[in-house]
């Protein structure tokens, strides 16, 4: 497993999910739900950290990473329809397509072009 600053990547998250439950004990005024999404986008940004690390699942990561964003700000008062953030989304996904294409190889050189076939007049 890579690691993230000496250390692997659970324990920032679990640094994360304490820290966010200190705040809360102490008057940071957060429900439930905005601790789970606060936990879930430091779950998807290690995620990244990790897949660019490890060199493998870079384009995943990303599109989990702002979907997990995404929810943090709709959990913290963005008014955001589900057709928008559909929309965003689906924007994310295709600059993420378009970014992966200039990545990837084809595993198989392309195929030899042969002349075309003449047609026989009768």
């Amino acid at each position: 497993m890579p690691r993230i600053l000496g250390r692997e990547p659970a324990l920032w998250l679990a640094l994360v999910a304490v820290a966010v439950k200190l705040g809360a004990a102490f008057g940071l005024r957060v429900t439930d739900d905005q601790q789970a999404l606060v936990n879930a986008a430091a779950a998807a940004l290690v995620g990244l950290v990790v897949a660019l690390v490890a060199h493998d699942g870079r384009g995943a990561a990303v599109l989990g990473l702002v979907q997990a964003a995404l929810a943090l700000a709709v959990g913290y008062g963005l008014h955001w329809s589900a057709d928008q953030q559909a929309v965003a989304l689906s924007a994310v996904a295709a600059v993420v397509a378009m970014w992966t294409r200039t990545q990837v190889t084809a595993p198989m050189p392309p195929a030899r072009q042969l002349p075309p076939i003449l047609a026989v007049r009768e």
